[in-house]
């Protein structure tokens, strides 16, 4: 039963994450938009999903993983590829070689604000269904 509900809230908790990390390599961007030499970065949020999405379809089975030891890594904390971030090519170049633009990297911070608080409300309707559905029996 809780590997239902596990596999109900999945996908918008991964959504989640990586909204997350995105909003903290946008802030970073902000940050250090007068560090000569700064490229700014991104990450590719569909393909990021869709990977982690199918690692996690992937890595399901019947037999259960157990930690023997303090020093083993969960399943779970494997962390996203950071590997895969994109450098933006900016559209006019600057002396000191920052391609951080203010104003796409504000955008793109107020957008993955708003698809963040998107994803928290429809998380939150999904809970309010099943305990809906919990209550009325």
């Amino acid at each position: 039963m809780i590997n239902k509900l596990d596999n109900a809230f999945r996908f918008q908790q991964e959504a989640l994450n990586l909204l997350s990390q995105r909003q903290d390599v946008l802030a970073s961007n902000i940050a250090n938009a007068d560090t000569p030499g700064y490229m700014a970065r991104d990450i590719d949020f569909s393909r990021q999903l869709k990977s982690s999405m199918e690692n996690q379809f992937a890595t399901q089975s019947a037999v259960s993983m157990s930690l023997t030891s303090n020093r083993h890594i969960e399943a779970s904390s494997i962390p996203v590829d950071t590997g895969h971030f994109l450098y933006r090519v900016p559209d006019q170049p600057s002396a000191d070689g920052n391609t951080v633009d203010m104003d796409r990297e504000r955008i793109n911070f107020a957008d993955n604000s708003l698809k963040y608080q998107s994803s928290l409300t429809f998380l939150g309707a999904d809970i309010k269904k099943m305990m809906t559905v919990v209550s009325q029996g």
